[in-house]
């Protein structure tokens, strides 16, 4: 009986150590450049903690994408992702980060080398990310104060990428469980911030929340590509208002 109590104390003793540790060994450094304040940083994380929910986009077209963004931003969303998988993404990007600045937080994402992140960040994303677990970008970012959302599968990708400097973590594609995965993951591992995408939906994006998950992604259940072909904005914007709904009583995320 006292060894085990005695296991028990060391384990949540070494819970706590884990948890305190700063994310990166990466040094900030404010004279580099697009290196952004430290308020800014944590503007953009606070935001993620109160709204947990990000639309991200991918259309075939360039012009659905402005139409498609619009729909949800008009069902509610106050964090929406454009991916560089869209024609014209940057441009679009820019548009709505002009036209929403201050009210709706734009990111953008299928970021896959440093190059990438810098024509985001000149095009006005206020935070990146990418489908895999990509150290270089993670400590490109981390070095600036620009928050990096990057991809893992694996709950050793989720931790490197917390170890390279990524205050949250994408959970991508979608894994067997879903929100009880979340759930072990996010217990065995407090330090992480996890980001499910793939496998979130209208119905069941609430129940990631309350399972451990600090924000969701939607993908194609908010952007139905149906109703994209259709043109049926209406829909995407019924859809928006849905998942809003179903997550609004949940409340925010506690950040590490």
């Amino acid at each position: 009986m006292a060894l085990r109590l005695a296991s028990s104390t060391v384990f949540r003793q070494s819970n706590k150590i884990i948890a305190s540790r700063s994310l990166s060994t990466t040094a900030v450094d404010s004279s580099l450049d697009r290196a952004k304040s430290k308020e800014d940083y944590d503007r953009v994380l606070q935001t993620f903690a109160e709204i947990r929910t990000c639309a991200v986009l991918r259309t075939p077209t360039s012009d659905a994408c402005p139409k498609a963004m619009q729909a949800c931003i008009d069902g509610g969303f106050k964090i929406v992702e454009f991916t560089l998988t869209t024609p014209n993404c940057l441009d679009h990007l820019t548009n709505f980060r002009e036209k929403y600045d201050g009210d709706v937080m734009v990111g953008c994402g299928t970021i896959m080398n440093t190059a990438d992140a810098e024509a985001a960040v000149d095009a006005g994303a206020e935070f990146i990310i990418t489908p895999v677990m990509l150290p270089d970008v993670i400590e490109w970012c981390a070095a600036r104060n620009i928050v990096i959302v990057p991809g893992c599968q694996t709950p050793t990708e989720l931790v490197n990428a917390y170890r390279h400097g990524a205050p949250l973590q994408k959970l991508f594609p979608g894994v067997t469980g879903g929100p009880m995965w979340v759930k072990a993951v996010s217990s065995a591992l407090p330090m992480l911030s996890i980001n499910p995408t793939s496998g979130v939906d209208l119905d069941n994006a609430a129940t990631y929340l309350t399972h451990g998950a600090a924000s969701v992604g939607l993908v194609a259940p908010l952007f139905d590509p149906v109703a994209i072909a259709n043109g049926d904005w209406d829909q995407i914007a019924k859809n928006a208002a849905k998942v809003m709904a179903n997550v609004k009583d949940v409340g925010p995320y506690v950040r590490k």
